[in-house]
């Protein structure tokens, strides 16, 4: 009976509406996709050796190669042990993501949506620059270490929904959207000594030898284990937690063995080839809809197609990039088919009853609201004044005058206008996409806006020679309109709720960020100036672009009274809005268009990752601006402030050196958005 219960508990996995395809006894069409996957990777294999090596000088490259051929050489200590990791670490990502799945009861958990492999990578990471002796005992322990905290920070952010489906992956991704802000900050500061570290964890399974084979073998092969003898306490996992205590199973103890076996699979993957994108998700999705039904099929066709998945898109790359495929992480080209796999199943599984619409909170109403927006303002003004005025010098900290002002505002003025300006620009649009959908949680950088910008504008700069500055805006506002469009037509089947929208907006962003990667990684120099600007940094910013900057958020600003009875509307609900005489449908195209243009402005400045836009009408909500009107002031003032204040923070933290504006504003607005999620 329980064994029946639990299984009906894992056939809620699959996509909402419809019935197995395959609904037999045996996965039949996984065992079809995983057989085309293998067919698959078996002829780009013997195409890639072909051209390394003749058909008769195979097998003595495999056994016993002739060390004076350096084709053998090669297809023996390079090319073999390159196949056997990929078929290694697929299965562990397919084995781990099935275990995730299942102990937490979540269709979306995988690796990367939980947060886990940014954890363990950003680890490695710190563990590399800070104290390499760490690594000493074994780089696995680092990973380890890293892995459960990013967990342990998961499951602290999604506690009090009770684990529940939604709230674990957007935790989990806002873990990961931390942790890899940490790290890029990481290689901007020590650019010289994580550079390679940075290619590498994007995924690379590039071998010169066997011995990570010889590595991994062992330790996979216990947690496989581990795994295999919790069969029968992991399926009952499935049940829900009152039938599951009934039959006297120790949930707790249960769920930990189960997530502490698929965490170690995960942070031994990272710790020998980096980051590997998607493939957790996929093969145990895929796997689950090819009809495996049972967790005992599950764990044995999802790292089946994992192992063929990755496989299969390694052998891919090593075709499409031929002798530069060492230089191409696969991680980022599975994460470029693994976050489209994302978009595609948000809207289709079925993921139990959706949380309520977050409304806004019952905060009191500010009785003075001129001597709050004076007060920010003042604030500001100050902020303002210390940006151009006081720094540290050769003589220590001093503030400047006279001549020594004259020749400094050259260079400071127009950074700090720069900021001042985007900063205004994404706490405005921020405040139109939080009234526009309802969401308190919504803003540019997390629904994806922002990266569908920076999209734009990556396409300009690699497909004209020479993009000007209203160029690049055109098609950053492009690309941040067409962000927006997928991601609420996503959310339109679900009723736009937030949860919803939000994972939308972050699968966007981890698409983009993978592009990211494999640009990066060819080594082409527009690539690299294209990372240095993602970081958000203003020192690049000269009077001409500052102007531009400063110009174009004054006119969508001259624009902004036009909407001010529409945001007061808006949150009221459709049926109210309609109700008033509003065209609906046209109102939300304006404020759409107008957070399009809003954000593409703002991200040519300080990058597609700030969190300006969620942070700044939050604290204006919290001083009790409740009106659109005075909301949009207080936001905008605070914005300016922030992205000032960054600024500022990022020219003389480390002085001489410099950390980027954006990156700065990130670091202070994560954990916001993560205290947020908390309270919600």
């Amino acid at each position: 009976m329980a064994e029946q219960q639990a299984l009906s508990t894992e056939t809620s996995f699959r996509p909402a509406g419809r019935a197995p395809r395959f609904p037999g006894r045996h996965p039949v069409g996984a065992l079809l996709l995983c057989a085309a996957l293998l067919a698959a990777a078996l002829a780009a294999t013997f195409s890639n050796i072909t051209a390394q090596l003749p058909r008769a000088l195979w097998l003595d490259a495999l056994a016993s190669p002739d060390i004076d051929d350096m084709r053998q050489v090669l297809v023996h200590y390079a090319f073999l042990p390159r196949l056997a990791v990929s078929l290694l670490c697929g299965a562990a990502l397919g084995l781990a993501g099935t275990v995730l799945q299942q102990v937490l009861r979540n269709p979306l958990a995988s690796p990367e949506t939980v947060g886990v492999s940014a954890g363990a990578y950003l680890a490695l990471a710190l563990a590399t620059l800070l104290a390499p002796s760490l690594l000493a005992f074994g780089r696995e322990w680092v990973a380890l270490a890293g892995a459960f905290a990013a967990l342990a920070a998961v499951l602290a952010l999604s506690w009090h929904k009770g684990l529940s489906p939604l709230s674990v992956v957007l935790a989990g991704l806002v873990v990961s959207l931390y942790a890899g802000a940490i790290g890029a900050a990481l290689v901007v500061l020590r650019h010289e000594w994580l550079a390679s570290l940075f290619i590498w964890g994007a995924g690379s399974l590039g071998q010169q030898d066997w011995s990570a084979t010889l590595w991994l073998l062992p330790r996979l092969g216990a947690a496989a284990l581990a795994i295999g003898l919790m069969v029968r306490p992991l399926t009952l996992l499935g049940l829900d937690d009152e039938g599951a205590r009934s039959l006297g199973v120790p949930l707790a103890a249960y769920r930990f063995a189960g997530l502490a076996a698929a965490v170690c699979l995960i942070a031994f993957v990272v710790a020998a080839v980096g980051v590997i994108g998607f493939v957790g998700l996929a093969a145990a999705t895929l796997a689950r809809i090819g009809g495996a039904r049972r967790l005992g099929q599950q764990l044995v066709m999802a790292p089946l197609i994992g192992a063929a998945l990755l496989w299969a898109a390694d052998q891919g790359v090593q075709i499409a990039t031929g002798p530069q495929g060492d230089l191409i992480p696969t991680g980022a080209i599975t994460a470029l088919l693994g976050a489209p796999l994302l978009l595609w199943l948000l809207p289709r599984l079925g993921l139990g009853a959706e949380a309520p619409a977050l409304g806004a909170e019952r905060l009191p109403r500010a009785r003075h609201t001129g001597l709050w927006l004076a007060a920010i303002g003042g604030l500001l003004l100050l902020m303002l004044a210390l940006a151009l005025l006081y720094a540290p010098g050769p003589d220590g900290w001093t503030f400047a005058s006279g001549d020594q002002l004259q020749a400094l505002l050259s260079w400071r003025l127009p950074r700090v206008s720069a900021a001042f300006a985007a900063g205004a620009m994404l706490a405005l649009a921020g405040l139109m996409m939080q009234r526009l959908t309802g969401n308190p949680m919504a803003s540019p950088e997390v629904l994806g806006i922002s990266a569908g910008a920076a999209l734009g504008m990556m396409v300009a700069l690699f497909a004209l020679s020479d993009a000007s500055r209203p160029v690049q805006i055109a098609a950053a506002t492009t690309g941040a309109f067409a962000a927006l469009l997928v991601t609420l037509a996503i959310g339109r089947r679900a009723a736009y709720a937030p949860e919803r929208l939000l994972l939308a907006g972050v699968a966007l962003t981890a698409l983009f960020d993978a592009l990211i990667l494999v640009l990066t990684a060819t080594g082409d120099p527009r690539a690299m100036l294209l990372l240095n600007w993602l970081t958000g940094s203003t020192y690049g910013v000269d009077a001409a672009s500052a102007l531009l900057t400063v110009t174009t958020a004054f006119c969508l600003f001259l624009a902004v009274p036009l909407f001010m009875r529409w945001l007061d509307m808006l949150p009221l609900g459709a049926v109210a809005v309609q109700g008033l005489g509003v065209n609906l449908r046209v109102t939300r195209l304006l404020v759409l268009l107008m957070v399009a243009a809003l954000t593409a402005a703002s991200t040519l400045v300080v990058g597609p990752l700030t969190f300006i836009g969620l942070m700044a009408p939050h604290l204006a909500r919290r001083l009790g601006l409740a009106r659109a009107l005075p909301q949009a002031i207080g936001a905008v003032l605070v914005g300016a402030l922030i992205m000032v204040c960054a600024d500022w923070i990022g020219r003389t933290a480390i002085f001489p050196r410099q950390i980027p504006a954006g990156l700065v504003a990130t670091l202070i607005g994560g954990p916001v958005l993560m205290w947020l999620l908390r309270r919600r």
